[in-house]
């Protein structure tokens, strides 16, 4: 199973999105820092959920990152958030 699919996975059974989106952006940052062959490196993410609602920001992101998992997360260089309700 591809990174992309398995966010997905724990996003969706996290949070129950009425929208959700899981980008795979490494290409885009060929020649960056943390860039590999392959792909599977940079995220962008949209995420709609009422979850969310009554959270700040950073209550937001630190949710995604749990849900997620440490050992997910870790595999990743960059993931951007575009999280709301």
């Amino acid at each position: 199973m591809s990174k992309a699919d398995r966010i997905e996975q724990a996003l969706r059974a996290a949070f129950n999105p009425s929208a959700l989106s899981v980008r795979d952006d490494s290409e885009r940052h060929r020649g960056h820092a943390g860039y590999q062959e392959g792909g599977e490196s940079h995220y962008h993410v949209t995420l709609r959920s009422m979850e969310f609602e009554g959270q700040s920001r950073i209550a937001r992101h630190r949710a995604v990152h749990k849900a997620l998992g440490a050992e997910l997360v870790a595999s990743i260089h960059a993931l951007s958030l575009d999280l709301g309700t």
